[in-house]
């Protein structure tokens, strides 16, 4: 029944003029305003990502969105000269740049997290 669907996923923030910014410019991904002033964000894959904003928005507690990479490091690097604050988390499990990088491959990939403008959780992690 689904299986042919273009299903996306969505997420809101606080400030849609932000949330252009930030996934246009800062992340350097293709922003376009739908018919109902909302935004899709156009992932490589093809995949859209609905951005919609809501007046008593809270941010999500949960990543909310992936970026896989082929160098963690590089792509840290490239999110603090732009301004993104990757360390969000404040335990051992992180370096001083935010970077978990787990002792054994089987509990997951290297992966960083970072909020975008309206808090939300998103992170980039080793393809």
């Amino acid at each position: 029944m689904f299986a042919d669907s273009p299903a996306f996923s969505g997420f809101s923030v606080d400030d849609i003029d932000e949330a252009r910014t930030f996934y246009g410019e800062t992340l350097g991904l293709r922003v376009e305003a739908n018919s109902m002033g909302f935004l899709n964000v156009h992932l490589e894959n093809g995949g859209v990502i609905l951005i919609y904003p809501k007046q008593d928005h809270v941010p999500s507690t949960y990543t909310v969105l992936n970026f896989p990479v082929t160098d963690i490091d590089a792509a840290v690097t490239e999110l603090n000269a732009k301004g993104v604050v990757t360390k969000i988390y404040d335990d051992d499990n992180t370096d001083e740049r935010g970077i978990a990088r787990p002792p054994k491959p089987e509990y997951g990939p290297p992966i960083c997290w970072f909020r975008d403008p309206a808090g939300n959780v998103l992170s980039v992690l080793v393809d």
